[in-house]
């Protein structure tokens, strides 16, 4: 069998591909960077004897995404699984950002992820069972003075795998999606938080374990589902309040 990680270089990603490796599962690597992948694929073949394909893309340009997705129709023939662990944040991520940040942003961690499933599912209209497992982010939850077209994506991305759950119950397709809390990743290096980090290895045996759960949401940390329906329920007015008060 054979999963295609997006966003594999490093993080969850990074660990993600140990854990499918570990139970003998094939993988398809993607990141930008192609010496970390190149590093990746070395270390995973050596500690678990398994087949590894790297390929290089930047999903924040759409050319590029578009000439990755000709250029490698094959690969998405041969697929049992996709996983989304990819996650792009700047420090310029504001409602001002300019032009070209946001859409790097939105392509990145929303448009460009849609165009892979969208490419892969017409591809595989008739195969078996296919799995695709997305992750988004507790900052999806309510708007950001930072991190502002991020959470946007993330919001959307969401909305985007809602619909794909309710589309595909009736047919071999599998889909989950995670929402996230704060992982112990370079992306939350040194932030001041008020809740404890979830673990990126203990969060890829979990993904790992959960792939037969059909149509499924998930929450990581598990404390991260009440707050977010907390932060739904309550009235946008308090919930601004709240905000303010930590910012």
């Amino acid at each position: 069998m054979t999963y295609m990680i997006v966003g594999a270089s490093s993080g969850l990603g990074k660990d993600l591909a140990h854990e499918f490796a570990s139970n003998n599962k094939n993988l398809i690597l993607i990141s930008r960077d192609k010496t970390d992948l190149e590093y990746l694929k070395s270390d995973i073949i050596l500690k678990h004897k398994v087949d590894v394909k790297i390929l290089p893309a930047d999903l924040s340009s759409i050319d590029d995404v578009e000439n990755f997705l000709r250029s490698n129709e094959k690969t998405f023939n041969s697929l049992d699984g996709l996983l989304f662990p990819i996650a792009l944040m700047t420090e310029k991520d504001k409602v001002l950002a300019s032009s070209l940040e946001s859409k790097k942003i939105i392509y990145s961690n929303f448009y460009s992820i849609t165009l892979l499933i969208n490419n892969t599912l017409s591809i595989n209209k008739n195969k078996k069972n296919i799995t695709i497992v997305g992750f988004g982010s507790i900052s999806a939850s309510i708007g950001r003075h930072v991190n502002t077209f991020y959470s946007a994506a993330k919001n959307a991305l969401e909305t985007y795998f809602e619909s794909l759950i309710i589309t595909t119950l009736n047919e071999n397709i599998n889909v989950q999606f995670y929402t996230l809390g704060y992982l112990d990743t370079g992306l939350s290096f040194e932030k001041k938080l008020i809740l404890p980090k979830g673990s990126t290895k203990k969060l890829a045996k979990i993904v790992f374990s959960n792939l037969n759960i059909s149509g499924g949401k998930f929450y990581f940390p598990f404390w991260w589902k009440p707050i977010s329906l907390a932060i739904n329920i309550l009235p946008f007015s308090i919930v601004k309040l709240i905000v303010k008060r930590f910012n």
